[in-house]
């Protein structure tokens, strides 16, 4: 009985240790860097006398280690150890793919078999 209670305490612990970290969701706005890309986060927020619903949108730096994003793709970036003076977050996964970067796909895997 004891056994089967601490496994539960360290499955719940395991599980706040990898949920602990800031979790975002936004759009490719640019990869010219080497492993670096920039995501940008589109916040919404009701004002706080006049209640309107407003925007925001705010840059981030993510770490990209096989420079797999392209622009327009939706990504989930992580929190991560500062990287570099600005970078401070890393990618997660490719939500979606943009249309964009499936047809520059397409015309450089054509152009490596005209060759």
């Amino acid at each position: 009985m004891a056994d089967t209670t601490n496994t539960n305490a360290a499955a719940a612990t395991t599980e706040t240790q990898t949920s602990r970290r800031n979790e975002k969701v936004g759009l490719v706005v640019s990869t010219k860097m080497q492993k670096t890309i920039v995501v940008e986060i589109e916040m919404r927020k009701a004002h706080p006398k006049y209640k309107r619903v407003m925007k925001s949108n705010k840059k981030f730096y993510a770490h990209d280690e096989q420079n797999s994003a392209r622009v327009g793709d939706v990504v989930r970036i992580r929190e991560a150890r500062p990287l570099s003076k600005l970078k401070r977050w890393s990618l997660e996964e490719i939500v979606r793919r943009s249309s964009l970067a499936l047809a520059d796909d397409k015309k450089e895997a054509a152009a490596v078999e005209a060759k």
